[in-house]
């Protein structure tokens, strides 16, 4: 028989996260610290309110770009948080998670051969996205010396004729970093020098531990080369609704609106009347998960330090990125041995780029009892070690 796969997509490797959780669903009394969810249950206001909109019979199709008054709100609060302005109306489309925003962003600006410079340690999608979209995509290998933030001096080196999108991933997953301003700067100086795009991706700037998130866009004449992701999964525990959004030039969000018909139509409706809710009374929720997040930080900082185990301090995300250099075994060897001797499961650090062998990824939206109890088995594996 004819192969009934294309070759595009057989050569894409699966994730290394769910890889390597499949050997986590058959065993018993394991301590998972490896997936990148909210142990918060979304506050009931807002499951209030998306049960109220099934109650009240709002269970049709909204508009291709979403309920104009969730991107009224959106705007708003974009406006409140970060002193962004987009036009609710041409300027912002409601997807089906951040993630969708990522492939649709990368679908309607790429041609065949484009290059998209993808910063590594990151999140997964980025890379199979852009090869689905026919683009190139090309590494920044990001340093632990430079605490994974992204610098001038690397972008320069791999900019070519060829590359139109900067895929800027901060607050990081899964090294916590951040971008300060003088970094944003800097790498905004280089994007409009050598006549860039932006996809920036903010799903964790309500997630900062220290200075406020700065976006991208809000940086002078960054507005009309960025388009800026973010959604309600990490700030509102909102994971399962399955909601993000974008805002971008109007040009941009047309052309990916015109996707997102084809192959969406729209996102979950009784989700965005939630997501209404979430914007305007959700700002103490937000408050009192981030301070908790900072709790666990902390906690672990404090833990990888009385082990002897070397870890930047992130400032960003719920992710701590631990190097495990010293033992001499790959990052995989070190993970699955930690499972498979102390049942504690975290995720190699080569599950987000070639550049995180040697780190491991630890997430800390778990509570702290199941942290305390983790990190006893870790530091006991450390120890045998």
């Amino acid at each position: 028989m004819r192969d009934p796969l294309g070759k595009k997509v057989k050569a894409i490797e699966p994730s290394g996260i769910r890889k390597f959780f499949d050997i986590v669903s058959e065993m018993e009394d394991v301590i998972s610290l490896g997936v990148g969810e909210p142990d918060f249950d979304t506050p009931w206001h807002i499951r209030d309110e998306g049960i109220y909109s099934l109650e009240r019979g709002r269970t049709f199709y909204t508009s291709n770009s979403g309920l104009k008054e969730l991107r009224v709100e959106i705007c708003r609060y974009l406006r409140r948080r970060f002193g962004l302005e987009y036009d609710p109306l041409e300027e912002t489309l409601v997807t089906v998670g951040g993630s969708e925003g990522i492939d649709l962003a990368l679908r309607a600006m790429l041609d065949p051969g484009d290059e998209v410079l993808i910063p590594q340690p990151s999140y997964v999608s980025y890379l199979p996205c852009t090869v689905l979209a026919d683009g190139v995509p090309v590494i920044l290998e990001l340093k632990e010396e430079n605490q994974f933030r992204l610098t001038r001096e690397e972008l320069l080196e791999k900019i070519t004729d060829r590359t139109k999108v900067l895929v800027l991933p901060f607050p990081n997953n899964p090294t916590g970093a951040v971008m300060r301003r003088e970094d944003l700067e800097a790498v905004a100086e280089v994007v409009r020098e050598k006549d860039l795009y932006v996809i920036s991706d903010e799903i964790y700037s309500e997630l900062t531990y220290g200075e406020p998130h700065i976006s991208m866009a809000s940086l002078p004449g960054m507005k009309e080369r960025t388009l800026t992701i973010n959604g309600f999964s990490k700030s509102y525990a909102m994971t399962g609704w399955r909601l993000g959004y974008i805002c971008g030039p109007k040009e941009i969000i047309r052309q990916m609106t015109k996707i997102h018909q084809y192959a969406i139509m729209c996102a979950p409706t009784n989700s965005q009347y939630a997501a209404v809710e979430a914007l305007k009374n959700g700002d103490r929720d937000v408050d009192a998960m981030r301070e908790a997040y900072n709790q666990r930080r902390r906690y672990l900082m404090y833990a990888f330090q009385k082990m002897g185990l070397p870890c930047f301090e992130p400032f960003g995300a719920f992710y701590v990125f631990p190097s495990i250099k010293k033992f001499g075994m790959s990052s995989e060897t070190f993970a699955t041995r930690l499972l498979e001797e102390e049942h504690v499961a975290v995720v190699p650090g080569t599950a987000f780029g070639n550049c995180g062998e040697g780190f491991l990824r630890i997430s800390y939206a778990y509570s702290l009892e199941d942290l305390k109890k983790a990190l006893g088995r870790l530091e006991n594996f450390v120890k045998k070690l």
